[in-house]
């Protein structure tokens, strides 16, 4: 019985032994884990970096290509503006109706407005 008794304390003293050395953490350990936990932020503040740096991108591409759309456009209208200047009729009737230049023999009439209108 004697015998008995202390199987069953040695028993609970390796088992308490087991459970006091799953709760303790080595020094080394203890490093290694937060280390881990510093590189594991250092790696998810890289990622949130990155996302916001490619969320501005796009935002300054989706401008940059209205912008273009804009530059087409115009280039577009003075395109078709230089090819009616090359032609002599249109330049004689913009001339007239813009600067108020008349042909030979020719009056010009000033017209008041209509305010009704």
């Amino acid at each position: 019985m004697a015998e008995e008794k202390t199987k069953k304390k040695k028993t609970t003293e390796t088992k308490a032994k087991k459970k006091t050395s799953k709760r303790k953490m080595t020094p080394l350990l203890r490093l290694f884990c937060y280390i881990m936990i510093f590189i594991s932020g250092l790696l998810l503040w890289r990622v949130f970096d990155e996302v916001y740096t490619t969320m501005t991108l796009k935002k300054q591409l989706a401008e940059v290509q209205e912008k273009y759309q804009e530059v087409l456009d115009e280039n577009a209208y003075l395109t078709s503006e230089r090819e009616k200047l090359e032609d002599p009729d249109y330049v004689a009737s913009y001339a007239r109706g813009t600067y108020l230049l008349s042909k030979d023999d020719e009056q010009i009439f000033y017209l008041p407005e209509d305010e009704n209108k």
